[in-house]
């Protein structure tokens, strides 16, 4: 087996969504903690029913973007920002 090959499995085996119970133990935050900043809407997750999952490229992105910017990386100020975007196209949107 080849190295490309061996890439290939462990992309393959890699989750697309972790359970907030994953995401809390890779961020080595509580889980009530993170459960909280999903509900104030100041971390990305996807609820199902009544149930949320991370989605793991969110989780990678966040270790990436503070690697790259060798700083704080604030998850509540990406969600803020965010959610300052969706309210100004939803108000242009509406301005049509």
């Amino acid at each position: 087996m080849n190295t490309q090959d061996r890439d290939n499995d462990k992309a393959a085996m890699r989750p697309i969504f972790y359970t907030v119970t994953e995401a809390a133990r890779l961020l080595r935050v509580n889980r009530a903690t993170l459960y909280r900043a999903i509900r104030e809407d100041a971390f990305p997750a996807v609820r199902v029913r009544s149930r949320y999952v991370i989605p793991a490229v969110a989780v990678e992105r966040l270790a990436a973007d503070a690697t790259e910017s060798g700083g704080c990386v604030d998850v509540a100020a990406i969600a803020a920002g965010r959610r300052v975007a969706r309210e100004v196209a939803r108000v242009m949107g509406d301005q049509r």
